[in-house]
């Protein structure tokens, strides 16, 4: 299995994994970050197979970061979280952080290894983008934790980009 059949693999199940993770949580803002991210996980997959097919393919960077701040937005405005309601489902997003981190890991080291400088160039743009999901699931962590104190103190500042 070449690198690219192994990434199809990898963001083919993260698609699963966050259609599943939205399917459960109850907030509105939440199911809408989990719907982003398994659609993200489409495109990524979709750039991967062009690549593996030896057609023309570019890996385009996208603004998840600022999509989720607007989401947090309309979550406070709508009058917070129940936290009760998403406690259960920490673990999930626990998993998925830790299925990120693995991914940003495998393609930086791929990216190393890659004799191609397009080929590296790919890797390290989904590199960036997996790492950006693992932050944005770390806030969704913070924010169900601590909402109030996360949304007052934080001003977003955890979302920056990577």
């Amino acid at each position: 299995m070449n690198v690219f059949e192994f990434a199809m693999q990898m963001e083919k199940d993260g698609e699963a994994f966050y259609r599943e993770i939205a399917e459960k949580t109850k907030n509105a803002g939440l199911k809408k970050i989990f719907s982003t991210l398994a659609d993200e996980e489409v495109i990524h997959y979709n750039t991967f197979k062009k690549l593996y097919e030896k057609t023309s393919a570019e890996a385009v960077e996208s603004n998840i970061l600022e999509k989720a701040k607007n989401i947090f937005t309309e979550i406070k405005d709508a009058g917070g979280i129940n936290i009760a309601e998403e406690t259960p489902q920490v673990d999930a997003y626990k998993k998925a952080m830790e299925a990120e981190k693995e991914a940003y890991t495998f393609y930086e080291k791929k990216a190393e290894e890659a004799k191609d400088p397009a080929e590296k160039k790919v890797l390290m743009t989904f590199a960036r983008e997996e790492h950006r999901h693992y932050r944005l699931l770390e806030n969704v962590i913070e924010f169900v934790n601590r909402p109030d104190e996360w949304l007052e103190n934080a001003e977003f500042a955890r979302m920056e980009e990577y």
